[in-house]
């Protein structure tokens, strides 16, 4: 057995015999580990235990929803918005709150889409960002702020059709990502660090030879991949010759991933909306986290399953059991029968 070199951590976790637990009483870890997974509950047992609670929540909850979806279509057309959206999953009240604010300081500004988010400013995709714990004034800072932001905006346009151009057609996309959404400000310094990288390089990429296929840029990763959904992932500090190179060799199967991706996706459209139609749902979502593989299963499996439990309840496929403080229902996408 290699001992530890001198001045080098050495962990060994200690494994006592089971006799050591039953001796002393203490809680064998890893029995509690296997029990946890043993009794993991299967969808319809939880349904019963918590199908009541859900009911209960969401009736408690129907005219804060009345008056969630009154404010909301009062400011968009106040305010000429295209939506007003959230980042995260608030409750109905917190949103309500929220929206009785934006309307108490806002003025008619011909803004695109509102995101109620983690901090204020503009995101990559040109959507204001209101943080949900800065105070008023610095909502009113902002606005003030919004000419300066959409100019930085058209800006990172021109970017992306300069990097279009020079890359054979290929269209720079920011793909949304769980956590913080990407400011502007950073988006637009990313696009800028690479456009100049490519300007004094002469790459013989076909000027429409990557046309119809999308990139994305990042600045924490240092090799350029194709995603699986056929997107391709580069580094802003990527060499222009591995680029191009790789973006030629990989074009092919890009296109057959997205059209893999475009198939995905409408089959689980599809059976969305057949699954709200069988099982009576009110509304059926899913977390940004969960795949369109991983959903079109799950979509599948509750047809089958037709629990007369969640007619009329809000459902939402996630990674874990919860109901929601209105109500709503998360239950895993690979949830047990």
């Amino acid at each position: 057995m290699p001992f530890p070199s001198p001045g080098i951590a050495f962990y060994c976790p200690i494994k006592w015999d089971k006799t050591y637990y039953t001796f002393t009483g203490f809680r064998d870890p890893e029995q509690e580990l296997e029990q946890a997974r043993r009794v993991e509950p299967t969808l319809s047992l939880w349904l019963r235990n918590n199908e009541p609670e859900a009911t209960k929540k969401q009736n408690a909850s129907l005219p804060r929803r009345e008056e969630l979806k009154r404010l909301k279509r009062e400011l968009i057309q106040k305010l000429g918005l295209l939506d007003i959206r959230w980042q995260r999953k608030w409750g109905v009240a917190h949103k309500c709150c929220q929206l009785q604010s934006l309307g108490r300081l806002a003025t008619q500004n011909g803004l695109n889409v509102q995101f109620f988010t983690d901090q204020s400013g503009m995101n990559a995709s040109g959507h204001v960002m209101l943080g949900t714990m800065d105070v008023h004034h610095q909502w009113t800072k902002l606005f003030e702020r919004l000419p300066s932001y959409r100019s930085m905006f058209q800006q990172s346009d021109w970017l992306k059709e300069r990097i279009s151009h020079l890359l054979g057609g290929i269209q720079v996309i920011h793909i949304e990502r769980m956590g913080p959404a990407l400011p502007l400000e950073e988006h637009y310094s990313t696009l800028n660090t690479f456009h100049k990288r490519l300007l004094p390089q002469r790459l013989s990429l076909h000027p429409r030879s990557m046309q119809g296929l999308t990139m994305s840029l990042e600045n924490d990763r240092s090799t350029p991949c194709l995603h699986e959904m056929g997107h391709f992932i580069i580094p802003t500090m990527c060499d222009t010759l591995q680029l191009q190179n790789f973006l030629q060799s990989q074009a092919q199967e890009a296109r057959r991933r997205m059209q893999r991706r475009d198939k995905l996706e409408a089959e689980e459209e599809d059976i969305i909306s057949s699954c709200l139609q069988d099982l009576s749902l009110h509304s059926l979502c899913k977390e940004p986290s969960v795949s369109s593989s991983q959903m079109i299963p799950c979509c599948r499996r509750l047809m089958e399953e037709r629990s007369p439990q969640m007619q009329g309840l809000h459902l939402c496929i996630s990674h874990f059991y919860s109901v929601m403080q209105d109500g709503d229902l998360c239950i895993p996408w690979d949830w047990k029968g």
